[in-house]
Parts: structure tokens; C-alpha cells; sequence
């Protein structure tokens, strides 16, 4: 039976309703601004990603870098969970623990050259002897192409284009690669990479995001999961061996549960962090779930989706983590490893997925 109200009181609700309405702010899910410009006076634009819930991300066409995740905690309270600068100049001094995106190749490739189809192609030894993530001229340094997409119901996206000229770096071939972030209404910043060449050569793409779910703080009350048995074994430079070993009995085991911090001391190459290559259970063929972070404090999960086979785990920054999802490190240089080859007629397709939630 319906309440028994006055039409007086109907109409007051009515009206309250009406004016609540009127006032109400409607949620701006993508936003642009200019956020600084390079030495050359090129533009650089940073966008801003919201959903529903309050979840916040801030991408930049420099180095297609994100700037900013902010999520809630188990109270609800939002804080950035991602290491990042709130300005382009801290960017362009040399801020070096920034989510930017590696490219060509991420991680290492031993002696600083590789032979493809029987051409030797020598590269920048900027890692010693070996080159880490392609060189100084790598996509970190590059202004992308930006286009904001169509804001859907529940989703907000850009998409970055940028093109590697033959022989930029060493690599072979013009390579076009184009990087789609979407924050949706589930908590989830998804990255989409594409990528083409007009001539065969090397690609590993990843994101070189540090996080801390704490928002600041060491890294011991985060706890990290990873559905990964076996590892690349490296040598004192971290360049893989090409033997494939188990974690278990080894302080890289994380099958289990375990804090960040609790055996960093065991430890030994390289000494007191981590710094090494996961091989994924299941990995390299569908969207797999790779990895869980729980930070006890704030009560803050990720969740890390990939369909790459490998991910790199990171923590040199003591105050943060990376989780890059890749191909394994120097796989030119290793026939038994997934290869990073990419051909004319070819597309590279790969989708990173973070994941956002609450613990009590």
C-alpha cells in the first residue's frame, strides 16, 4: 500500500528533486589541458580519466607517461598510487622513476647489438656493455600524437601514436605504434598497444610504472602475489643465461603471499632488491591473471592482467614497485624464448590490465 501523502507534500518533494538535479555536477570523464612544452616548443598534453567511483588517472603525450592514478583506500579516501611529477619540468630535469613507456625494446639486449634475417645491427650501449630500454632515444623521450576518443557510458580513452623512424636507435624499420589508455566504471586503467613496421625487427613494449599502494612509505605491508613457478636466470649484469629455473626454495617465490621487503636481504644479484624476469604460468596467449598487490594499511589491491609471457619485477626504488609487463629480456639472443620478432604484414596486439579494489 502506497504511503498516504498530500499532494502539497508530493510537490514539495518533487521540487527539492527538480532543484538537487539542476545543481548536481555531471561527471567530466575526460578532460585535456597543455601541460608544458619541450625545448623545440613542441606542445605536450596531459589528460585526465575519471569514472564513477572517483577513480582518477592522468596520462601525458611526453613518453605517453602516466602521471597519476589516484583510488580509493578501504575509507574511501583517494590517494595517487603511482610515482609522478606535477610538472612537465620535473619530467624534463630527469625524472627518472616515471610510468613511462619503453620502447622499442624493453630491458636489456646483450652486447648492445642483435643479428636479424642475417644483417647485424649495432646499438647504444647505455647499460655497460648491453642497452636498456633501447637507449637514451627511446619512446620515454618522445612527444606522442594524442587524440582524446569518444567518452562512453561507462568508459573514457586516448589513444598515443608515435612513429620510430628506420634506424632510429639502431632498429631497423619504421616502426608505428599506437597506446590506447581506458579508465572504466569496473576500477580499471587498461593499456592497449598496437604496433606495425615496414621491415622485419624487434619490439617489446611495457610500462615502467612504480606504484605504492600506501601512496608513500616503505613496501613492507604490501604483500605481492604473482602466478609465476619459474624465472630467467641472469648473470651479474642481468643479462638472461637462457636457463629457465624453478622459484621455489628462493627468495623470488611468490606463489604465496609474501611483503615486498621480507627477504630483500637474501638477495644477492643484484643485492638487496629485486630486479628480475617472471615467467607467467599460462602467459603469452590470452589475458591471464599475473600478479596481486594487497596493501595491508590502506587496504588497496591490484590486480595485474597481461597476455605477455613474462613480467619484470622491480623494486630499486625501495619506496616502490614496478611490474612491466614484457617478453623475456634479450629473447633475440635465446631461441627457446618467446620471440620478440615483428614483421611487415604483421600486427602486435597486447593488452595490459590494472585492476582496482578494497580490502577490509
Amino acid at each position: 500500500m502506497k504511503p498516504n501523502r498530500s499532494y502539497s507534500t508530493w510537490t514539495l518533494l518533487a521540487s527539492i528533486a527538480a532543484l538537487t538535479c539542476a545543481h548536481a555536477q555531471p561527471l567530466t570523464r575526460l578532460e585535456e589541458r597543455d601541460f608544458g612544452k619541450t625545448a623545440d616548443g613542441t606542445t605536450v598534453k596531459q589528460f585526465t580519466l575519471r569514472n564513477a567511483h572517483g577513480m582518477l588517472v592522468r596520462v601525458m603525450s611526453y613518453g605517453a607517461i602516466i602521471t597519476e592514478v589516484d583510488v580509493p583506500d578501504r575509507n574511501g579516501a583517494l590517494t595517487n598510487v603511482v610515482l609522478g611529477a606535477s610538472t612537465f619540468e620535473r619530467y624534463l630535469s630527469g625524472f627518472g622513476n616515471s610510468a613511462t613507456t619503453i620502447g622499442r625494446v624493453a630491458n636489456r639486449i646483450a652486447g648492445a647489438h642483435f643479428t636479424l634475417d642475417g644483417v647485424e645491427y649495432k646499438l647504444e650501449a647505455n647499460n655497460g656493455t648491453n642497452t636498456l630500454h633501447s637507449g637514451r632515444r627511446n619512446f620515454a623521450s618522445m612527444v606522442w600524437q594524442s587524440q582524446a576518443l569518444p567518452v562512453q557510458e561507462h568508459a573514457a580513452a586516448v589513444r598515443f601514436t608515435c612513429v620510430s623512424k628506420d634506424g632510429e636507435g639502431g632498429f631497423p624499420g619504421t616502426l608505428t605504434v599506437h597506446l590506447t589508455f581506458t579508465v572504466t566504471d569496473d576500477n580499471e586503467l587498461r593499456l592497449d598497444y598496437e604496433a606495425t613496421t615496414d621491415k622485419a625487427t624487434i619490439l617489446n613494449l611495457t610500462n615502467h610504472g612504480y606504484y605504492n599502494l600506501s601512496g608513500g612509505g616503505d613496501l613492507s605491508a604490501q604483500e605481492l602475489w604473482l602466478a609465476s613457478d619459474h624465472y630467467t636466470v641472469a648473470d651479474a649484469s642481468l643479462i638472461p643465461t637462457g636457463e629457465i629455473a624453478s622459484v621455489t626454495g628462493t627468495p623470488l617465490d611468490f606463489t604465496k603471499p609474501t611483503s615486498l621487503t621480507a627477504r630483500v636481504g637474501q638477495l644477492t644479484a643484484p643485492a638487496g632488491m629485486y630486479d628480475h624476469n617472471y615467467i607467467i604460468n599460462g602467459g603469452g596467449k590470452s589475458l591471464v591473471l599475473a600478479a596481486r598487490v594487497v596493501d595491508a594499511k590502506s587496504g588497496r589491491v591490484m590486480e595485474l592482467r597481461t597476455d605477455q609471457p613474462g613480467v619484470q619485477l622491480y623494486t630499486g626504488a625501495r619506496t616502490a614497485f614496478c611490474l612491466e609487463t614484457q617478453h623475456y629480456p634479450d629473447s633475440i639472443h635465446h631461441p627457446n624464448f618467446p620471440s620478440t620478432v615483428l614483421r611487415p604484414g604483421e600486427t602486435f596486439k597486447s593488452t595490459t590490465l590494472y585492476t582496482y579494489s578494497v580490502r577490509q
